[in-house]
Order: C-alpha cells, then sequence, then structure tokens
C-alpha cells in the first residue's frame, strides 16, 4: 500500500524507488503483483506519467487512514513509556513496603499514571508472567532468572493474637505452642501461608487451622474478634490495634526479602524510574 501511494504521488515507479529508497523493479513488481492477483488496474500511463486510476485514489486513502493509525499506535505506546504521560500497573502482595515505594515514586514522577492491585503471591507472580501487571512487590519473589529483583526490606513472618490473649505478654512464642492454639490460616497461595507451612514443616508439625481467610484484612480482623491467632509479615501493615505481634522460635533463620520485581525484558524509562526509587529501603543506596 505504501508503495501504491508513492506511485500514485509521484507519477512513476523510479521516482517512488527513490522516495522509498528501494530499486524501481522492486517497485513496479509490487504493484503488478497487486493487479495481477486482484485482476485489477491501478494506474494508466498518460504522458509518460503513471496516472492512478479510481480505484488506486480510493486505495491510497484507505492507505493513509491506516498510516494514521500506525502513527497513532506509535504515539500512544511512546507516551506508554514516558515520564510526562506515561502509565504503570503495579501489583501487590502486601501494602507495605510497596505503598512507600509507590509514593516514593509519585512524589518523584507525578505525571505517571499510577495502577496498583493486590492480591495472593501466586496472583502476583502470575500476573507479571502474562504483562497484566509492569512491576510486582512481593515478599520471598520467585528466584528465576526471568525476572529483574530489587530487594526492598528483610522481613519475617509474626503471629498475632487478640491483646487480651493469655500468650499476649509472651516475647516469643514457639511453633509447638502455637499448635494447641486455634490458628487462622490464609488461602493457599498466599506468601504468607507458605512461609508458615515452611516453618510448621520444618518443626515437624502438622497443625489444622481453626479458620482460613483469603484476604489479609479479613484475617486481622478475625484475631481482632478473638477467633484465634494469625500470621502476617513484619512490615506487611502499619495496623498496629487490637492486636498483640509475637515473635516465633521457629522463624529465626527463616527471614526473606520484600521484593520488586519485573520481566527482564521488559524495558523503559517508566520502569527504571520505578527501580531507582527502590533504593534506599533496607540500607540500599541511591545508585
Amino acid at each position: 500500500m505504501e508503495s501504491v501511494r508513492a506511485v500514485a504521488e509521484s507519477g512513476s515507479y523510479a521516482a517512488a524507488a527513490r522516495r522509498l529508497r528501494v530499486t524501481q523493479p522492486n517497485i513496479s513488481a509490487l504493484v503488478r503483483g497487486i493487479e495481477a492477483e486482484f485482476e485489477v488496474r491501478l494506474f494508466r500511463r498518460e504522458n509518460g506519467r503513471l496516472v492512478p486510476t479510481e480505484l488506486c485514489l480510493k486505495l491510497c486513502d484507505s492507505a493513509e487512514r491506516i498510516a494514521e493509525a500506525q502513527a497513532d499506535a506509535r504515539r500512544l505506546l511512546v507516551s506508554r513509556a514516558s515520564l510526562r504521560e506515561g502509565e504503570i500497573v503495579i501489583g501487590l502482595g502486601n501494602a507495605m513496603p510497596g505503598m512507600a515505594v509507590i509514593a516514593k515514586f509519585h512524589r518523584s514522577f507525578p505525571h505517571v499514571k499510577l495502577q496498583v492491585e493486590t492480591g495472593s503471591h501466586q496472583k502476583i507472580t502470575r500476573g507479571v508472567l502474562s504483562h497484566d501487571y509492569d512491576i510486582g512487590v512481593l515478599p520471598d519473589a520467585p528466584r528465576d532468572s526471568r525476572f529483574r529483583v530489587r530487594h526492598l526490606s528483610e522481613t519475617r513472618v509474626l503471629a498475632i493474637a487478640p491483646k487480651d490473649h493469655p500468650l499476649a505478654a509472651a516475647d516469643e512464642i514457639s511453633a509447638k505452642t502455637l499448635c494447641r492454639e486455634p490458628l487462622i490460616f490464609r488461602a493457599p497461595g498466599s506468601s504468607t501461608q507458605r512461609a508458615v507451612d515452611h516453618m510448621f514443616a520444618r518443626a515437624g508439625l502438622t497443625p489444622k487451622p481453626f479458620l482460613t481467610l483469603d484476604a489479609r484484612d479479613g484475617l486481622y480482623e478475625a484475631v481482632v474478634n478473638g477467633l484465634g491467632i494469625g500470621f502476617i509479615w513484619a512490615d506487611s501493615t502499619t495496623r498496629v490495634d487490637g492486636v498483640v505481634r509475637l515473635a516465633i522460635t521457629e522463624m529465626e533463620g527463616l527471614a526473606t526479602h520484600d521484593t520488586a520485581f519485573c520481566l527482564a525484558e521488559t524495558k523503559g524509562q517508566v520502569i527504571d524510574a520505578f527501580f531507582s526509587c527502590c533504593y534506599g529501603f533496607d540500607g540500599n543506596s541511591d545508585p
């Protein structure tokens, strides 16, 4: 179509070839190929000049609209990655420290449109792999060569109990003691539950939960209302009301990192800017 437009506007194969920086035989072969395939005539020769037929003029109009649509698509893609009018979609496993990084990013690049979704470890990982999220922020992010990663802060799982619970005054609690209490677990796919399951397995214990919930907020409220003891990442929320946080003996040595990650193939100014905002957490220095 580009070749047809060039011939129609310039009046010859040679001039069209110079405009498109190809050879004259390439242009003439393309045009004649279209005419032969569809059994149509695109040009007639008048006084040594190729004049477009009515059909050719209609095709040129279509080709111009296609070119404009391509230009619009390119502008859209370029703007998506621009620090002045770009966008970024972030998947969060925990509110913190991801929200602190997002706030820092927004202060530095206020024109970038932010879309933030929360979900389980499984959901966020799959979302990054499927390009639904540009960046994921998770504790215990997958160790995978396909990902570009930046550690944010070290964290570990704590038990939370109601403030009036008999164990609330303890500095530390063991896995064996926890097994004697009604326990509230997160649903499979949760990074918290993965860590809790690992901890109990390491201690040779297989507790049965009293209650299983699919959201951290629901678990927190269940504990506040005295339904049992639950588990959260140490830095997952700034909330401290209604519960006591208890260190777990068997969690010693099982600390992990909250990590920002994206597909290694994902490039662009906005992505690089977000990763630059990850410095300053966990003692990291700015590059």
